[in-house]
């Protein structure tokens, strides 16, 4: 990976919507694979609504999803909170960080705890000793911090958020926020819009076209989008390249394409082009498009939805490429995508719901056996409805990358 990435190592969310327990361990590439319905948008999610959290305030993440009422998992048991814990890695340090939030009577929340522990180093796995930077709170006091000065504390608000002013805390703050999690509509792409910096893609792809020109100021924003193009040829046809084209006080995406008879490619605005063309392209930015100075983890629900089969192996191929800079995360539930023998186990996470609760963990013992003997591929598996997760999975990933 890049030298300023920032990776997840694990995830661990327990009553977070259909979840009532998961523990996933990550590399580069994870597909989250499943029918619809299992609840694979739901550990999207909650990646979404920390970096959301951070952003702007766990209040308003929360609000945007209905409450916390709509977030903490529904049961016979009533549970009244969630919690979200991970571990992460950088190039020069790694640690943990993590929060619960309980529900309070007239729907509110408060958040019952939180923390953060650094160490020095890339290792995904803790080392002995004392962290070099720290803190706990709980029910909004400090209880314990490497720090002489910290900001104060509340219970209504994550401590990353004002510690974050604290060079110790800055890159967990930066690396955690960066978090992106797509879920791109043509539709919303396709309509004119108000051009902006261009900084970072938003989570629908409307503004594309304001990435693509951000990208055109500097050399290795060019290089980024000469790699875009490279991949989106390959996967429609007959396409040259795409680009920003102003329309008075709006903007949209021009493409040029090959038209039979034509000596020169036509070019077509983004009104007249498919949804599989603007999905693909919104995927591709995603992936290659740097944003901000920390590559952290980006999430993309279905890339492959209105694509043609003949192109989820140009699809996987680009993931797996952009894999190489940054982490990435998918939900899938095409045997298109998986039609290949050169999957790793680590790489896959089989996704099922059992009376309304999502189980989440590697393929189960026939499955993976059917894998590492290269006897059917994870598509073959996943079209008999024999992807699985093995059972007691849902509480503990067991596979390593």
């Amino acid at each position: 990976m890049q030298d300023n990435y920032f990776s997840l190592t694990r995830v661990r969310l327990r009553h977070y919507r259909s979840i009532a327990a998961a523990d996933v361990e990550l590399g580069r590439l994870l597909l989250l694979v499943g029918p619809n319905g299992a609840g694979k948008s739901n550990f999207l999610d909650a990646l979404r609504l920390l970096s959301e959290s951070l952003q702007t305030s766990l209040d308003q993440a929360l609000r945007s999803r209905g409450g916390v009422a709509e977030v903490r998992r529904r049961s016979t048991g009533h549970p009244t909170h969630f919690a979200i814990d991970l571990e992460f890695r950088a190039p020069e340090f790694h640690g943990d960080y993590g929060f619960e939030v309980a529900a309070v009577q007239g729907g509110g929340f408060r958040i019952a705890r939180e923390h953060c522990d650094i160490w020095p180093g890339p290792r995904p796995a803790k080392q002995a000793g004392q962290p070099t930077a720290s803190f706990r709170v709980v029910q909004g006091k400090m209880t314990n911090t490497t720090e002489a000065v910290m900001p104060p504390t509340v219970d209504s608000r994550l401590t990353l958020v004002t510690a974050a002013g604290l060079d110790a805390f800055r890159p967990v703050y930066d690396g955690l926020a960066g978090i992106s999690v797509f879920s791109l509509n043509p539709d919303v792409m396709r309509q004119p819009q108000t051009p902006d910096s261009g900084e970072f893609l938003h989570r629908d792809g409307s503004n594309t076209a304001s990435v693509l020109h951000r990208l055109q100021r500097s050399g290795r924003g060019r290089a980024d989008q000469a790699r875009i193009e490279e991949y989106l040829q390959q996967i429609v046809p007959g396409m040259h390249g795409v680009a920003r084209a102003e329309l008075g006080n709006w903007e949209t995406l021009e493409f040029l394409q090959n038209v039979p008879g034509a000596k020169r490619p036509w070019r077509f605005q983004a009104q007249s082009v498919s949804d599989g063309t603007l999905r693909a392209l919104g995927v591709l930015v995603s992936l290659f498009a740097g944003t901000g100075s920390t590559l952290s983890t980006v999430g993309i629900e279905e890339p492959e939805s209105a694509l043609h089969p003949a192109a989820a192996g140009v699809l996987l191929d680009a993931l797996r490429d952009a894999s190489e800079r940054r982490q990435v995360i998918v939900t899938s539930h095409s045997p298109d995508l998986l039609d290949r023998h050169d999957f790793e186990l680590s790489e896959l996470r089989a996704v099922r719901s059992v009376d309304g609760e999502t189980r989440i963990g590697p393929p189960d013992e026939a499955g993976a056996l059917a894998l590492r003997e290269h006897l059917y591929t994870p598509g073959e598996l996943l079209r008999n409805d024999q992807l699985l997760p093995a059972d007691g999975s849902d509480s503990a990933s067991e596979v390593r990358p």
